[in-house]
């Protein structure tokens, strides 16, 4: 039998980590101390998604990412340390959080790959504080994770995070990421040609559309009479089942469905889950490169391409729509320049997506040594895009109006390595699972000139796209 390059050089690596971990863990003898040692191996090409439907365990939180645009994908399985909070000082925290963990951690491998060496996986609730004991997820979650599998372009990178100590048993640990290798290797490729499934839905509760357009014309008043300029309302779809959802279907429905978009799901440990398909990218961090989305004002495709250039020339010609991108694109470079960055707006673009199209600035900035990103998530969320402006008085409203909690909804999840790169999405078009129950969510924003009942199909619009891919 042959044994791929990969196979070979892993043989070879497994006799340096365990001389390199013996050392390690002597230093923890004299020292009287723990290290947590991220292990970085290259290995043959597997999906991630598969990988996480492997290994996931129902009580162990984990996270998925992948922007198949890009070709890059992403899993975060099982925690070696984890940080869950609520309250205003949630990023603060965060930022401390991994900043404290990284001066602990020490690196086998090659960290020049993709993705390797440890990456810290965050979510973040829209508002800091619930006004709903009951919803499933805390305000802040930041987690290293025990397993990591990723990919990025045809390169496959495994990382196992662990405690080391002066009672830890090299060998077991060893035979552990051994036995993973193993169950890793002999996965089939999840097919992401996969059928879309039929929903078997013996359930549907929709929205309450005369509610959400009763709260739309009230917000218009308060735009009329100049106290705000812009609230995004977002409204829900609750959905049962006769069966559980399946997430890794839905998973690979979505990212088939939506190949322009980010793909995401975070799992609470407990049973919940919650999962999207987002246009919106926050920002991304790539060697002090800062690269965030103007992305606000909305039009539906066309079923024709006459059609579709018509709405498309509409949206890039509507005073309505270049208003409310204008305020997201201002608040953005506002607040970027606030933390001493210098934002560079990039032409105005449409990002065109299966079911809608939107106006897109792409905006770039070069991060100081000394701007954590979680710093700059901070400043940003929520953008106008997803909440208003201005941004305080269009978030009392959204308490005011919204019957439910938002939770992960509309807010940041993304992951920082350890040299400061990140990448952070917003949780749009997204829904929590439940087992047999989700709830669906998707919002629009509205400024002087909003139809409330445009805006209600609007939103229709994108909650309907995301129901199509659960099973």
């Amino acid at each position: 039998m042959t044994v791929s390059p990969c196979r070979r050089s892993l043989l070879v690596e497994q006799k340096d980590l365990y001389q390199f971990l013996l050392a390690v863990q002597e230093n923890c003898l004299k020292n009287h101390c723990r290290q947590i040692v991220s292990i970085s191996l290259e290995i043959d090409w597997v999906d991630p998604l598969a990988v996480l439907d492997k290994l996931a365990q129902a009580n162990a939180i984990n996270f998925y990412f992948e922007n198949r645009g890009k070709g890059e994908a992403i899993a975060g399985i099982d925690a070696v340390t984890k940080l869950q909070i609520d309250g205003k000082e949630r990023f603060i925290q965060a930022e401390y959080f991994i900043k404290s963990n990284l001066e602990n951690i020490v690196n086998f491998g090659n960290t020049s790959q993709p993705f390797a060496g440890p990456h810290f996986f965050c979510y973040f609730s829209f508002f800091a504080e619930k006004n709903k004991l009951d919803y499933p997820f805390p305000s802040a979650t930041v987690f290293l994770p025990h397993w990591q599998i990723s990919v990025k372009n045809q390169c496959c990178t495994l990382v196992m995070n662990t405690v080391i100590n002066s009672s830890v048993n090299i060998q077991i640990l060893l035979q552990n990421l051994r036995d993973k290798i193993e169950i890793i290797n002999s996965l089939e490729p999840y097919s992401s040609n996969l059928d879309y499934f039929p929903t078997n839905l013996s359930k549907k509760l929709f929205t309450n559309g005369e509610r959400y357009k009763k709260s739309v014309a009230l917000a218009l008043e308060k735009i009329q009479s100049k106290e705000l300029s812009k609230v995004v309302l977002a409204d829900i779809l609750d959905v049962s089942s006769n069966q559980h959802f399946n997430l890794l279907n839905s998973l690979n429905n979505l990212r088939r469905t939506h190949p322009n978009c980010y793909i995401f799901s975070t799992s609470n440990g407990k049973g919940q889950n919650f999962i999207g398909a987002s246009p919106e990218r926050l920002i991304t961090i790539h060697n002090q490169q800062l690269i965030t989305d103007a992305l606000a004002g909305s039009a539906p495709r066309g079923k024709t391409p006459a059609e579709d250039a018509a709405n498309a020339n509409r949206l890039l010609n509507s005073e309505k729509e270049r208003h409310e991108h204008l305020l997201v694109m201002d608040f953005i470079t506002q607040r970027l320049t606030q933390l001493g960055l210098l934002p560079q707006v990039l032409p105005p673009r449409l990002r065109q997506l299966s079911n809608i199209q939107h106006l897109w600035t792409p905006i770039n900035a070069i991060v100081p040594a000394n701007v954590h990103p979680l710093k700059i998530i901070a400043q940003l969320h929520p953008t106008p895009a997803v909440a208003g402006a201005a941004r305080d008085i269009a978030c009392e409203e959204i308490r005011r109006y919204e019957t439910f909690e938002r939770g992960l909804y509309a807010a940041p999840l993304g992951w920082i390595d350890s040299q400061g790169n990140c990448e952070f999405i917003v949780g749009i078009r997204s829904a929590l699972i439940d087992g047999d129950r989700a709830r669906l969510y998707a919002g629009a924003g509205i400024v002087a000139g909003s139809d409330p009942e445009k805006e209600f199909a609007e939103v229709q619009l994108k909650l309907q796209a995301l129901l199509k891919a659960l099973v």
